[in-house]
This record gives C-alpha cells, sequence and structure tokens, in this order.
C-alpha cells in the first residue's frame, strides 16, 4: 500500500479500541483524533476515510423528537459530540471521504440524513440489547438481506454479533436502507441505496472492534472494505 493512509477516528471514552482496531489492518494507516473538545475539523481535509465510534445516546432534538429525551441516558448525552459529528458528516458528504459507521455512528449518520431513532429499544417493546449483567457484551443472530451491498462484503445470509445499546435506528434516513437485522426487527446495519454511485458508507450496530472472534466475516471484511475505500480516495 503506497503512502500513508489516513483515517479520522471520532473522540469517545474507548477511543483507544477503535484506534487500534483500524490500524491493525495495515501498517501504511495512521489515525487522527476527531474530537468535539479541540473542535479540529481542519484536520478532515488530511484523512482519506472517517470512523464514527460508539458512545453517548444521541440527542432527540437532533431528530426533532426533543420530548424524548426523558428516554435517553441523562448522564450520557453530548449535545457538543452530536452537534461536532455532525459537521464532519457534513464534510465527509460534500468531499466524497468514506465512512464507517459503529454503534452510535451508526444511529448519527442515520439521523444526518433525515431518519429518526428509538431512543430506549426496551421501552418500544423489543428485546434488550444492552450489556449482560456480567457487563460483557451480548450477542445474538443476525440476517444480511441477500440483495444488498452489505452481503457482497460480508458474503454471508446471517452470522453471529455483539451488541451494547439501547437506542437504535427507527425511520432509515434518506437515500438510505436498512441492509441487517436482528431477530426482534431492530435494524443491525444500514447502507446507501445505491451504493455503486455514491461514497463508501457502511453503518454497523455492532462493535466489530471488539467482537471475541476477529476472523469474522462481520469484523474483518467490513474493516478490509473500509480501508480499501479509503485507498481508492487517496490515489
Amino acid at each position: 500500500m503506497p503512502g500513508k493512509i489516513i483515517i479520522g477516528v471520532t473522540d469517545c471514552s474507548k477511543y483507544a479500541n477503535y484506534s487500534n482496531w483500524i490500524l491493525a489492518a495495515d501498517s501504511a494507516v495512521e489515525v487522527i483524533q476527531l474530537s468535539g473538545k479541540t473542535q479540529n475539523l481542519h484536520d478532515l481535509q488530511h484523512c482519506h476515510g472517517v470512523v464514527l465510534t460508539g458512545g453517548e445516546d444521541v440527542h432527540p432534538r437532533f431528530y426533532n423528537r426533543p420530548e424524548w429525551y426523558p428516554y435517553c441516558y441523562a448522564d450520557d448525552v453530548s449535545e457538543e459530540r452530536d452537534a461536532f459529528e455532525w459537521k464532519v458528516l457534513e464534510y465527509t458528504e460534500a468531499n466524497a471521504l468514506p465512512v464507517l459507521g459503529i454503534c452510535r455512528g451508526l444511529q448519527i449518520a442515520n439521523v444526518f440524513f433525515g431518519g429518526t431513532l428509538i431512543p430506549d429499544i426496551p421501552a418500544w417493546g423489543k428485546f434488550n440489547h444492552s450489556k449482560l449483567p456480567t457487563d460483557k457484551d451480548r450477542y445474538h443472530g443476525v440476517q444480511v438481506d441477500p440483495d444488498s451491498w452489505l452481503f457482497e462484503v460480508i458474503g454471508q445470509n446471517d452470522g453471529l454479533v455483539n451488541s451494547n445499546h439501547h437506542q437504535s435506528a427507527d425511520q432509515i434516513g434518506k437515500g438510505l436502507i436498512a441492509c441487517a437485522l436482528a431477530p426482534d426487527g431492530v435494524v443491525e446495519a444500514i447502507e446507501r441505496k445505491d451504493p455503486a454511485n455514491n461514497s463508501f458508507l457502511c453503518l454497523v450496530q455492532w462493535h466489530p472492534e471488539r467482537m471475541y472472534d476477529q476472523e469474522s466475516n462481520f469484523v474483518k471484511n467490513v474493516r478490509t472494505a473500509f480501508v480499501e475505500a479509503a485507498v481508492s480516495k487517496k490515489k
């Protein structure tokens, strides 16, 4: 891989997990931390791709449902981060930068494209998708649309993924489509309706950076596809 591939990784409490996972893809990869605390949007001009990481609940005012705020975890909301990552997405769309969204990354991107969220999955009558009482990730099955772009990447109709979230995508954003679902119907992945004629966008609800099986196609194939898209952007 000629030259360095620069990946912007958004800041969060477990930033190192994501940056280390991306760095492990190839020795030519470098990362830049993108943070609402430093407002370093100017660093995006050096990036060939962006990872939107997990973390806080997206404030419901960003999808015009401020009355749903009581369903959020009040100590786990950052409007500063929401606003910063909104600007990141404005840049990635304007400049056709590849984007990989993980957990919260899927959620903020879906909202950016005009979608909405379920602010608390159990309150909406679905299974618990948060951590187990032992503080370990929950695992469940996932079904991939065989006609989707994601299926071409992963090469499997179904599999096992980890889960640690209480919010999820509800109405899907404009130009996007759900391409993988949990058994209870919770959205597990989102892609563009027309991926061939648009920049790379892969949004997954699971956490590939910390799945037990790092050789799973739901981990390595997703990362490989993203890094290859960044390499193509660099050329």
